[in-house]
């Protein structure tokens, strides 16, 4: 695995490279030799955030993790992201997507997933989709009390998502063509 790391208002140091290095090349056994693994670690006021991405095949599989404590944030980012990939590895083989290629073939192979965990839907909702501004989406959101917003954008004509973020901030999510 190639880990690439950044800081954002922090100093990489020797050790914190070497104990991010340390614990996400634990992950090897699941990912082919030449997976990219993006890494942020950041600070903001009291809180250390690491942020890791990994893009494989018409996915992204990422963890953000936020402590007092960045060794236990680095941590906490491993554990979650090996068990994201234990928790849809099966769903990875059912649809026989092209993201297997990016995987170990040992972790394809394995018996070892958590199905307790099935993604279920229980609910379909449909509704009209009418041209509105983000920020009209934005109140409309507010209104609803919901987390998120789909609209079609009266500029651009085009499906968008309008989400509330950390900190009572908004959020835009527009395709790429």
């Amino acid at each position: 695995m190639n880990i690439i790391i950044t800081g954002k208002n922090i100093e990489l140091t020797d050790g914190l490279k070497q104990a991010v290095e340390d614990k996400l090349n634990k992950l090897e056994k699941y990912f082919t030799p030449d997976t990219e693994v993006e890494v942020t670690l950041s600070v903001e006021k009291e809180r250390q955030i690491i942020e890791v991405t990994i893009p494989v095949k018409g996915s992204v599989i990422r963890s953000e993790q936020v402590s007092d404590d960045l060794y236990v944030s680095i941590d906490l980012a491993e554990e979650v992201i090996e068990k994201q990939l234990k928790k849809y590895r099966k769903k990875l083989l059912a649809r026989k997507q092209s993201a297997i290629e990016s995987f170990n073939r040992s972790f394809i192979d394995s018996d070892d997933y958590d199905d307790s965990d099935e993604i279920k839907i229980v609910r379909a909702k449909k509704f009209g989709i009418k041209p509105m501004y983000p920020e009209d989406a934005c109140v409309q959101m507010e209104l609803t009390g919901h987390d998120f917003f789909v609209f079609r954008n009266a500029e651009t004509d085009e499906v968008n998502v309008v989400y509330r973020r950390k900190g009572n901030t908004f959020g835009l999510i527009e395709p790429e063509c």
